[in-house]
């Protein structure tokens, strides 16, 4: 019987780790509109920005990472700092496993003790299985955008899915920058 799946934060030097998981999707899917895969210092370096203000959440089990899960801003003006991108990736051959639910619920605990109000997921579409993994998760689609994307030889759409964590106060409470929250 494999050993647990246990949840923690990453660290700098996952990147490498990281990285194979990421290469995959950037050398062979419309999931990422990346052409390049990043060098791991890039990588090494994306960890850190994010870990500054947001949290970033890796999968793993025996040592092993299995996939790992961020929020960005959504947008950079302080207006939107209510707002996140959550972006998730489960190594190609660990899908349907649950990986995806755990780093994402757990990300959306940090998220809403940060007081951010929204979480929202960039898809590349179409993308059923995302479309509906992020559906499961109570995320709704709010919006299309056609031929957003130029990637593998053909003009890509994108979805926008929301996920409300929290009712609208005015103001907001303010946001709490992930290194500063108290859990």
């Amino acid at each position: 019987m494999p050993s647990p799946i246990t949840l923690r934060l990453a660290r700098p030097e996952d990147a490498p780790a990281l990285l194979e998981i990421y290469a995959w999707y950037v050398e062979n899917t419309t999931v990422t509109f990346e052409y390049e895969v990043p060098s791991a210092a890039e990588f090494e370096s994306r960890i850190r920005r994010t870990l500054a203000r947001y949290p970033y959440l890796v999968a793993e089990r025996d040592g092993e990472l299995l996939g790992y899960a961020y929020a960005a801003p959504f947008r950079e003006r302080v207006a939107y700092a209510w707002c996140c991108e959550a972006s998730v990736y489960v190594r190609r051959d660990m899908h349907r496993l649950g990986i995806g639910r755990m780093l994402y619920q757990q990300l959306e605990k940090y998220l809403r003790a940060q007081n951010v109000a929204s979480m929202d997921a960039c898809i590349s579409y179409p993308n059923k299985d995302s479309i509906k993994f992020h559906s499961s998760l109570d995320f709704e689609r709010v919006a299309r955008f056609s031929k957003c994307a130029f990637k593998m030889g053909r003009w890509v759409d994108i979805v926008w899915m929301q996920k409300i964590l929290k009712e609208s106060d005015t103001p907001p409470d303010p946001f709490i920058p992930f290194p500063d929250l108290k859990m």
